[in-house]
């Protein structure tokens, strides 16, 4: 896993504050309240409200 537990921890959804976690691919961290997901490139996540992805 290219992000840290400690990293996930201290993480939190730059629009609502509240927790994420690290979708089954690995690839990007969810919020489940905003319904959000903010990518992971180059092992660095993405966390503006702008480029996170609306899940279905």
């Amino acid at each position: 896993m290219a992000i840290s537990k400690e990293l996930l921890e201290i993480l939190a959804c730059p629009r609502c504050k509240g927790d994420i976690r690290l979708n089954d691919q690995g690839d990007g961290l969810i919020c489940d309240k905003c319904r959000l997901l903010y990518e992971i490139k180059d092992d660095i996540p993405i966390m503006l409200i702008e480029e996170a992805k609306p899940l279905k």
